[in-house]
């Protein structure tokens, strides 16, 4: 286990490399996406401060996700340890809990319903990331996110 200062735009991780590691994040914000072969990023999680970060459980797989910083950051590098991770339950059920409401709400609602998921999920974030970034993370385009943010904002007046 090893403390690291990273700075914003630092990528920790790259797809297609053996990694063998989980990032637990003690400040800032990380994030981890893929590119498709458009050369556009989807976004499949952000790791704000104290949430754990990672790719696949196996550590012999290659990794289908990017991991990078979007501010500078501090976190704590662990080596992937199954025996530890089924010790330390709580934080991976928060993550599975998370990636799971977040299938589910890709697949059955709208796009105001998305962003209002987002903030609800990572209500300290919406403000640090670029809009393109939650536009990428509920799996619409930024015209669609801003439309659903300003009805959002109609309906609550």
């Amino acid at each position: 286990m090893k403390e690291l200062k990273i700075k914003k735009g630092q990528i920790i991780q790259r797809e297609g490399e053996l990694n063998s590691k989980i990032y637990l994040v003690k400040s800032g914000l990380l994030r981890s996406y893929s590119i498709d072969k458009n050369g556009k990023e989807n976004i499949f999680m952000f790791a704000p401060e104290g949430w754990v970060i990672a790719d696949t459980c196996s550590p012999d797989v290659k990794s289908e996700l990017f991991i990078d910083t979007l501010e500078d950051s501090i976190i704590v590098v662990l080596n992937k340890d199954l025996e530890r991770e089924k010790q330390n339950i709580g934080a991976l059920t928060k993550r599975l809990h998370v990636l799971q409401k977040r299938i589910l709400m890709l697949i059955s609602t709208n796009a105001i319903e998305r962003y209002e998921n987002f903030i609800e999920t990572y209500p300290d974030i919406a403000q640090r990331v670029p809009q393109h970034m939650i536009a990428s993370y509920i799996g619409v385009n930024p015209e669609t996110l801003s439309a659903a943010k300003s009805k959002r904002v109609k309906k609550d007046r």
